[in-house]
């Protein structure tokens, strides 16, 4: 399999910039800045290893003749590729990750068994905007004495 589409672009080939910012902002100090170069080389570097990454997991995941490339491949390609002192924090990721989707797919298939059709889920929710909406205006008159714009 090819590595990249040829009509791939480097826009197409890097992470959101203000979210590469959040998380050097998370791990920094408070006190220390970073150039918008250095930002900008620590976003490359991280696509590069995502494509290191993605590549050994494909690896693998075509000698077992599988076509999907799931978490265990992942799993196994850090492994092979020399970091094994991740692995745990993966695993555990991974898990919380698994249970959330769960979680979604137990919240999808109560919407559908419900019995409502699209229209009357749609209304319902409408209705409960509406509820919200008149508690919010509620609450500034009671804080600010001031009546409510609509």
């Amino acid at each position: 399999m090819d590595d990249f589409d040829s009509n791939t672009t480097d826009e197409d080939l890097s992470l959101p910039k203000a979210t590469v910012k959040k998380l050097i902002d998370e791990m920094m100090d408070k006190d220390i800045s970073i150039a918008k170069e250095t930002r900008d080389l620590i976003s490359d570097c991280c696509v590069e290893f995502i494509h290191l990454l993605a590549s050994e997991a494909n690896e693998i995941c075509e000698k077992e003749a599988k076509k999907t490339i799931a978490g265990d491949h992942v799993l196994s390609a850090l492994k092979s590729l020399g970091f094994e002192e991740y692995l745990e924090e993966v695993q555990e990721v991974n898990l919380e990750h698994s249970q959330q989707q769960k979680e979604r797919e137990k919240r999808n298939a109560k919407m559908k068994d419900s019995g409502m059709s699209n229209e009357e889920l749609l209304k319902s929710q409408e209705e409960l905007f509406a509820q919200a909406k008149l508690r919010l205006q509620q609450q500034n008159v009671n804080t600010s004495g001031e009546q409510p714009f609509v």
